[in-house]
């Protein structure tokens, strides 16, 4: 039941962010894109960069207008039709497949949890330890990368769209996740031992 937002994510994540970062101007770039922030999920902000730019489109003047808001808002234009061609793509993909979209706004745990399918090897759990990093699976130790909602305040469960390693191993666009989730998504994967009957 979240098909909808699921294509606008995947359809996003495929492509380069459509959100400029220019270094010299970062805290007149943050206050804008601050709007589209979710305090759970840097998953979450595609949808709400989706719904402005869809409404953007439906009530612009011109092109050259709608650009330069884009500019204003620090996001590239070129980047943002790209997405939604894609979009279009994969839609008409998934309709030939005889998918359907879902008519009511998906929840937070449907949309996660569709994410958790294909980003098991993407989740961490906090450490115990003072450093605050994430132990993954395979034992890979991580940081959330600090352009995300996630790195001041953390969570002690999450899943990343990818795992980039630069000075260190930073997980990019993360989210709040659920541990049952993982054993409901994951029940394929998970192996159970019994021990010390009494």
């Amino acid at each position: 039941q979240c098909l909808q937002e699921i294509l606008i994510i995947a359809s996003a994540l495929s492509l380069q962010d459509p959100r400029d970062r220019p270094a010299e101007r970062r805290e007149a770039e943050d206050a804008e894109h601050q709007r589209f922030n979710d305090e759970r999920s840097d998953f979450l902000s595609y949808l709400k960069m989706w719904t402005w730019f869809q409404d953007a489109v439906k009530h612009k003047k011109s092109n050259r207008l709608w650009a330069n808001e884009c500019r204003e808002k620090f996001l590239s234009p070129l980047r943002l039709r790209e997405w939604h061609e894609l979009y279009q793509q994969l839609h008409a993909q998934v309709a030939e497949m005889g998918m359907r979209m879902n008519e009511q706004p998906a929840s937070y745990e449907q949309i996660h949890k569709a994410l958790l399918t294909g980003l098991l090897g993407n989740i961490g759990c906090k450490s115990v330890d003072r450093e605050p990093y994430y132990l993954g699976a395979r034992e890979i130790k991580f940081f959330i990368a600090p352009n995300s909602v996630l790195a001041k305040k953390g969570a002690k469960w999450v899943v990343a769209a990818e795992l980039t390693e630069t000075t260190k191993l930073y997980a990019r666009c993360v989210a709040r996740i659920e541990p049952e989730w993982l054993e409901e998504v994951g029940a394929h994967l998970i192996k159970r031992n019994y021990f010390d009957p009494h």
